[in-house]
């Protein structure tokens, strides 16, 4: 089986139809007509990512994020980069193929990729509550059973493998409503007010986020501590918040690549943590 009749799969199968203007799904680097040895799914094919597929005999890396670096993996201004030459050097060399999915992930008509894998690692998709709008759903909803935030945030070091989890509320604030913006999606998606505005018409406790930018809903959810109000936040990280996506694709891939061997190559979380006494 070639590499773009993988791609052409899945695209079909997101039932999403994207011009090549409208999206940053495309190949970044390699051949997509090479026979698929063995398919790596990440977050980010990050050099260490690519190493390890190299070592395991895959050439094809279906990667979430950019390759190069910005949100159009434009390459023109990387031109006399020693960085960004030495790694394409390396998948060249191993004649890997590298293709992004992304806009077409978020968008299937079926489920967002990102959110159906965070349901299936954190065990949530019970706790869904169904939305009634009629326009697309922004983030996602839940209703768990009653905790706390230091509990919660137990729950998602436990289950995520997260050393540092960012908060703002009080530890013993009670949990039941909980807003996930994964990724960018705390940013508000081009509408800074949008997180906001979605923890009030759903009475939302907590906010669990991707990115974070700190005059928005950190200020907000900061100010509703202040007041007494029964608001707080989690803040995992952007790759933490949607790596869940691509640990569980290889299953929704499956029938798609047949026997082709998918393997899950964890990109980690891209900081390392002063221990300051």
């Amino acid at each position: 089986m070639k590499i773009q009749e993988v791609i052409d799969g899945i695209i079909e199968k997101t039932g999403v139809q994207l011009s090549p203007e409208q999206t940053c799904d495309h190949v970044m680097c390699g051949d997509p007509n090479r026979e698929v040895t063995k398919i790596v799914t990440t977050f980010m094919a990050t050099v260490e990512v690519i190493k390890k597929a190299i070592k395991i005999g895959a050439n094809f890396i279906i990667t979430h994020e950019p390759t190069w670096y910005t949100g159009h993996d434009t390459t023109g201004w990387l031109e006399n980069d020693e960085v960004y030459a030495a790694k394409r050097k390396l998948i060249e060399d191993h004649q890997i193929t590298i293709w992004r999915f992304h806009d077409h992930m978020h968008m299937s008509v079926d489920e967002d990729g990102i959110y159906r894998g965070f349901e299936r690692k954190m065990d949530w998709k019970k706790y869904r509550i169904p939305y009634q709008g009629n326009e697309q759903e922004f983030g996602g909803s839940y209703e768990i059973p009653e905790t706390t935030l230091e509990n919660l945030s137990k729950e998602f070091r436990e289950k995520i493998g997260i050393e540092v989890i960012q908060f703002v509320g009080n530890r013993d604030v009670t949990v039941r409503r909980v807003g996930v913006y994964v990724g960018g999606g705390s940013l508000g998606l081009g509408i800074e007010e949008r997180p906001m505005q979605h923890m009030r018409e759903l009475d939302i406790d907590v906010a669990v986020c991707g990115d974070i930018t700190e005059w928005t809903l950190s200020a907000y959810i900061n100010d509703a501590k202040a007041l007494g109000m029964n608001k707080a936040m989690l803040v995992l990280g952007h790759e933490r918040s949607e790596e869940m996506g691509m640990e569980y694709l290889g299953e929704w891939l499956k029938d798609i690549t047949g026997e082709i061997e998918i393997i899950f190559i964890d990109a980690k979380e891209p900081f390392d943590y002063f221990v300051c006494p």
